[in-house]
């Protein structure tokens, strides 16, 4: 399972990142895995991304969080209205809105921390 370990290295290496832990992990074949990290970030936010692989498709779910959920992005198939279906982004508001996302896990996860580093910045 090369893409748990290669996600869990780039959010480990992320200088927000002060822990990690992969919390739950399935494989039922090469083709057909999923796995749920949890991070501790600065400041007591925790992050967790979820992935569900099934033969080259990723469904997932990236979500900074303290005691509530702050932000998310997942690829759930709701909102079917928006021009980024089914990739959406649910800001600390609950407002939704299209996501740059893509399911690209390598890309996606990327634009996800600069993200939070971006809000982490206007929190005190």
């Amino acid at each position: 399972m090369n893409l748990l370990e290669e996600l869990k290295n780039i959010i480990e290496s992320d200088p927000m990142c002060k822990e990690i832990n992969v919390v739950e992990q399935r494989f039922f074949s090469h083709m057909q895995f999923s796995f749920k990290i949890r991070a501790k970030f600065v400041r007591d936010y925790n992050f967790q991304a979820r992935i569900y692989y099934n033969r080259g498709h990723v469904d997932y779910a990236y979500q900074l969080f303290t005691n509530i959920p702050l932000l998310r992005w997942d690829n759930k198939e709701e909102f079917r209205n928006m021009k980024s279906f089914p990739h959406h982004y649910h800001d600390d508001h609950a407002c939704v809105y299209e996501s740059p996302l893509t399911g690209d896990v390598f890309k996606d996860i990327k634009i996800v921390l600069l993200k939070i580093a971006d809000y982490l910045l206007t929190k005190p």
